[in-house]
């Protein structure tokens, strides 16, 4: 352990001692049943807990009223009877030295009616935020006055679970809702000027303390700048900055520049894959000067170098590495241990986040145990007995299983087509902005070194190959070939999205997209095509573009295609391609005119893409199949339940067999390893 490392320093926050210099930042991964947090909750954060992390700052937007209901998932700190589950998180993380806060919030605008109670959003104006599309209620003064109970009703309960302070929200919630002239057309004491602007959060601050007292941390995460003509300025957001702490009610400062009303504005919030790291740290950096307080800061900060720079130059107090935690839980534990070059990355997927923003939970792109920590290890226990295991295929679901394996002590040989590991992921890296991804298979590759697997690449698994090396387990990871055949004439006349991102195909002049996966693969290759100068149009028979993509991860991609004047189109689906002199005509339909047959609609095009999934290599099981114990069965109620796979099925068999990732169908990177880990996990 180096005792001079900057993050490995304590911070003392008022009576509080934080034992490093790393946090995680209030995030919502939406795993509260009921609005509560039970078990899952806190065994994710325990997990961080136990690993060192300093302080844990739970459930982003943990709402505080009934008339703003949660937009996803978040926990519901407006009733009694979240006390005992916070008290369970809370005990759990203090156990290991770690300090457990909470952010509260009233959504204001940034919810919808049709949620809850189906009661009106509030704000004070009519104005509706765009991503959530509520037209709101314009606050009243029994409104504020209610709301303010409710903050003060919601930071009793928490002092009360055992926390260790809160963080109030406001960036894009009800609170800065107040503070921005865009977003406040009140009179009288709560509008106009900034002072009447900022009564509303002062006043929440005053409710606040007369409940829990000064022995309890009160802090603010709040957006400094929003960063647009007529909303709240650089210079305004300094003078708010300095107003918070002379309050003497407000612990730190928690900084945001920006605004979260449109999904372009989130994505320069909380910057995704190929987007500048830590963005606003000098912007962070300049509030803490121009106030001498506490300043926290979470903005893409995803490696170990950048937050210890941040600390070491005094840019900061706290560093937020949330995503960072997602992906590696163990991050502090491994700098103590000098283990800095095992952190698994964080590769700026934003899977996580885009998948809460779509009502679901949130996954790490490649930590298949974050968020699953009652049923999956972050630490791979050892086996019972060591066995022989060949894993057909070196991209991300191989390389896991090949990882899992080897930690469990077992001899792992992996057999690969190519001359590298990395499969579709290699394929989709070649692009400068998703380049990162690259770190799921490098971190991986390093892993399987340290637990000695053998790597056979340029080598075409046959059976017979397989079958030499008398293996106790086979697993195909061979993955997928692009599917073109969805065409009812002319398939033979189209190219694949992989074609086009791998360079095999070049884009032509006039170029029709059809994409009916809803992937990255149809986005990835329309930017490769938009940038060469071509004339593309994007078809898709959905109703909305790329759903898979999701918001976040979305914006690079309608950024650079919108500057090249891309044209896209819903609706309509690619029915057949003819070969028209020199040139390709595209003959449309609609799904929603079947019993009309082809519509009158074509285009005239040089070439057409389709992107419509993969359809799995699977000639290697099916070859190996009848020499298995389990001719290829998986027991899911085993899996499931994380017990080992027993199944016999052929008792003459030489060995088990199961197929991992898009090698039994198309699915996401994800998928893979998580097929991979909750498999290999129990052999």
């Amino acid at each position: 352990m180096n005792n001079k490392d900057p993050l490995l320093q304590p911070f003392q926050l008022k009576h509080l001692t934080l034992k490093n210099r790393i946090m995680t930042t209030s995030h919502e991964p939406a795993y509260p049943e009921d609005g509560m947090p039970k078990e899952r909750y806190r065994a994710y954060h325990e997990a961080r807990a136990k690993a060192g992390v300093a302080l844990t700052m739970t459930a982003g937007s943990a709402t505080v009223s009934k008339d703003s209901p949660p937009v996803f998932n978040n926990i519901l700190a407006y009733k009694d009877e979240v006390v005992p589950w916070l008290k369970d998180v809370a005990d759990s993380c203090h156990e290991h030295g770690t300090a457990v806060m909470i952010q509260l919030t009233h959504l204001g605008r940034r919810t919808g009616w049709a949620k809850g109670d189906w009661l009106p959003a509030v704000s004070p104006s009519h104005r509706r935020e765009a991503s959530h599309r509520a037209f709101p209620k314009k606050m009243e003064d029994w409104d504020i006055d209610r709301i303010i109970r409710d903050y003060a009703d919601a930071a009793e309960r928490m002092k009360a679970a055992g926390l260790d302070g809160i963080e109030l929200q406001a960036y894009g919630h009800l609170m800065d809702q107040f503070w921005s002239p865009l977003t406040n057309t009140l009179d009288g004491p709560y509008g106009g000027s900034l002072d009447n602007r900022l009564r509303f959060s002062l006043d929440v601050l005053d409710a606040i303390r007369k409940r829990v007292g000064d022995d309890f941390i009160v802090g603010v995460r709040y957006t400094a700048d929003e960063m647009i003509q007529g909303g709240i300025s650089r210079e305004e957001g300094l003078d708010i900055s300095r107003c918070l702490r002379d309050t003497g009610q407000v612990d730190f400062l928690n900084v945001i520049r920006g605004r979260i009303d449109t999904d372009p504005a989130l994505t320069d919030v909380i910057p995704v894959m190929g987007m500048k790291n830590s963005p606003h740290l000098d912007f962070a950096a300049a509030v803490r000067e121009a106030t001498n307080f506490p300043t926290f800061h979470a903005a893409k900060i995803p490696d170990v170098a950048t937050a210890r720079y941040a600390i070491a130059e005094g840019k900061l107090d706290m560093i937020g590495m949330t995503r960072a935690h997602m992906a590696d839980p163990h991050i502090v534990k491994k700098i103590m241990e000098g283990r800095e070059e095992d952190i698994r990355p964080c590769v700026g997927a934003t899977y996580c986040l885009d998948r809460i923003y779509q009502a679901g939970d949130a996954f790490c792109i490649h930590n298949a145990a974050t968020g699953r920590e009652l049923t999956m290890p972050h630490d791979i226990p050892k086996a019972e007995k060591p066995r022989k295991v060949i894993v057909v295929g070196a991209g991300p679901g191989g390389l896991e299983a090949a990882r899992v394996a080897a930690e469990r002590g077992h001899e792992v040989i992996v057999f690969e087509a190519q001359p590298d590991a990395g499969g579709q992921v290699r394929l989709a890296a070649q692009s400068e902005r998703r380049h990162e991804l690259i770190s799921i298979i490098d971190w991986r590759m390093a892993q399987c070194a340290a637990h000695d697997v053998e790597f056979r690449f340029n080598s075409w698994a046959e059976a017979d190959d397989i079958r030499a090396e008398n293996p106790d387990v086979v697993i195909i990871a061979t993955g997928g070939l692009p599917d073109t055949e969805v065409l009812e004439a002319g398939n033979d006349l189209v190219v694949s999205a992989w074609d086009i991102i791998a360079g095999d195909v070049k884009p032509a002049k006039r170029v029709l997209l059809f994409d009916d996966a809803g992937d990255h693969a149809a986005m990835q290759a329309a930017e490769i095509i938009a940038e060469s100068g071509a004339e593309l149009e994007i078809m898709t028979p959905d109703r909305s573009f790329a759903p898979d993509v999701m918001a976040m991860n979305l914006v690079p991609y309608m950024r650079a295609m919108q500057e090249k004047e891309v044209t896209f189109t819903v609706t309509y689906r690619l029915r057949d391609v003819v070969r028209e002199g020199d040139k390709l005509k595209a003959l449309v339909g609609s799904d929603y005119l079947e019993s009309a047959g082809h519509l009158d609609k074509s285009r005239i095009v040089d070439q057409v893409v389709i992107n419509h999934g993969t359809i799995p290599m699977d000639e290697l099981y099916f070859d190996l199949k009848p020499d298995s114990t389990n001719l290829g069965e998986v027991n899911y109620e085993d899996l499931i339940a994380g017990k080992v796979q027993h199944q016999i099925n052929n008792p003459n068999g030489d060995f088990q067999l199961f197929r991992i990732g898009d090698a039994v169908s198309s699915r996401n990177t994800h998928a893979a390893i998580y097929d991979a880990l909750r498999l290999v996990k129990d052999l």
